[in-house]
């Protein structure tokens, strides 16, 4: 079976590294909130380029985080609209609601999958506040008409950056396109903890410290609380994980647009509609490969049962979780379609060119 991604092989691949600093970490006695946090996150930082990196639980709360530092700082108010792309997981979403902002979803560009940034002005009201943008599958999604349309408006610019850590546009990195972005380093990321770890990035020192506070019960000292807080701390633990796996990102990003350049040339097959590559190869890292097929649940018996791993990113759209019940009777047909359609196939750094060659072959033998 060729898995879809082989968690334990990636991760054996620095075991060395990642065993002794993980034993360092047992034995300082400092779990929490320690150097190892603060390392990382100025590795972050100085990768990514941004003003500020702080690290947080998990994807969904970084964030949640930076909205909420934006209605405490007064920038945002319950009720406020947040434009959203319809094509995206449902926590870029949850992020929204669970602050009280309104998501507004925007269809995608059917060529890149990514929010239709020709559709985004239509969509803002005089109660529209950001667009959130999520650079889906590990491929950015930015233009000069995007900065434009957010300086038109006063709009801030978030990125949702959790797949696409590496990926850069114009020179600059996902993750310092906007004026904050979220991170996530769940363990199947490009960059992966071992468990759930996320981070905050931002050009802002006042929306830093916010975040920063927030994210540690609302404090900035011991026992004196700013904010109504969260707790949403990224543990010493994965801080040393993720700054070893950190210095290896870009060759692994880079192996990953080796195999995807092989399906895209070497998948030959009408019934598969295959992604369309970005002109500059450096704008996609490749989280995600996804393909699609009218009888997607055909396709992926048919490769389970030949020996190949697939999932599906993702089944259901937003708008039509019982989560929003309240958006079920929206429409969205080119989402819908792609929900539909869309299987994501085999791709990692640790995939040998003969099981691509194994996915190429099988592939471009499916028939109805």
């Amino acid at each position: 079976m060729i898995k879809f991604l082989d968690l334990q092989k990636i991760n054996l691949l620095h075991q060395v590294e990642i065993e002794e600093k993980l034993l360092s970490v047992f034995r300082s006695g400092w779990y929490l909130l320690g150097k190892e946090v603060a390392n990382f996150e100025g590795e972050l930082k100085r990768y990514v380029g941004s003003n500020h990196a702080i690290g947080v639980a998990n994807g969904l709360d970084a964030l949640r985080l930076i909205f909420r530092a934006y209605i405490e700082l007064g920038i945002m108010k319950k009720g406020d609209e947040v434009i959203v792309p319809a094509n995206t997981y449902i926590a870029s979403l949850l992020a929204l609601s669970d602050n009280g902002l309104v998501p507004i979803l925007v269809e995608p560009n059917i060529n890149n999958y990514n929010i239709d940034i020709s559709k985004i002005e239509s969509h803002i009201t005089s109660k529209t506040k950001a667009i959130l943008i999520v650079h889906l599958y590990g491929r950015v999604v930015f233009s000069e008409e995007l900065i434009a349309i957010a300086k038109r408006n006063n709009l801030k610019i978030v990125e949702d950056n959790a797949q696409a850590i590496g990926a850069t546009w114009q020179g600059i990195k996902s993750g310092n396109l906007g004026d904050a972005a979220g991170f996530s380093f769940y363990p199947g990321k490009n960059l992966g903890a071992l468990g759930d770890a996320g981070a905050v990035s931002c050009k802002d020192e006042e929306l830093a410290i916010a975040i920063r506070a927030i994210a540690n019960y609302g404090s900035t000292k011991k026992y004196v609380n700013v904010f109504q807080g969260l707790n949403s701390r990224l543990d010493e633990i994965q801080a040393v994980v993720l700054t070893v796996k950190l210095k290896y990102i870009d060759e692994a990003n880079d192996r990953r647009r080796t195999i995807a350049k092989r399906y895209c040339d070497e998948i030959q097959n009408e019934l598969i509609v295959l992604p369309i590559p970005p002109l500059k190869p450096q704008e996609h890292v490749w989280h995600l490969f996804v393909i699609r097929n009218k009888n997607r649940n055909n396709l992926q018996n048919y490769l389970k049962n030949i020996g190949v791993e697939t999932l599906i990113h993702y089944p259901i759209p937003p708008h039509k979780q019982h989560a929003y019940e309240e958006m079920n009777n929206l429409s969205f047909p080119i989402t819908e379609l792609i929900h539909d359609e869309v299987l994501s196939l085999p791709i990692s750094p640790v995939m040998t060119n003969d099981e691509v060659s194994k996915v190429i072959t099988a592939l471009n033998n499916y028939k109805v």
